[in-house]
């Protein structure tokens, strides 16, 4: 059984250090943005704009990789867009390709093993 001296209390041990680390984090970011705010600028961002040329180095966010790829593998504009929205309406449909009458996850292992089931135990 748990009692008062194995447990510490959360008044003030970790009001204080929640409050120290804290202050560390306003310190640096205080620094950051009154005193040094081009600090973790990227350098492209200081180029003068040119508005008839697209820079070589754009690239979307993370999210929008797949869709970029899929536009830039195609030559043909048309077709490349066509497979993007192809792309979107597959994965309405992915909710019906499960044909299992076994809902649980329990029965569904995140990797195959020949060993057979290892996990259960």
């Amino acid at each position: 059984m748990k009692g008062p001296q194995d447990t510490v209390p959360f008044h003030p041990y970790y009001t204080v250090k929640d409050m120290f680390y804290l202050s560390c984090f306003v310190i640096l970011y205080a620094y950051l943005v009154f005193f040094n705010p081009n600090l973790l600028g990227h350098p492209i961002n200081y180029a003068p704009a040119n508005p008839i040329q697209t820079p070589e180095d754009i690239v979307p966010e993370w999210y929008f990789l797949p869709f970029y790829a899929i536009l830039r593998s195609i030559p043909n504009k048309l077709i490349g867009v066509l497979a993007l929205f192809a792309s979107l309406i597959t994965l309405l449909f992915v909710s019906w390709l499960d044909t299992s009458h076994v809902r649980s996850a329990r029965f569904r292992p995140s990797t195959s093993s020949s060993s057979g089931s290892w996990w259960w135990t």
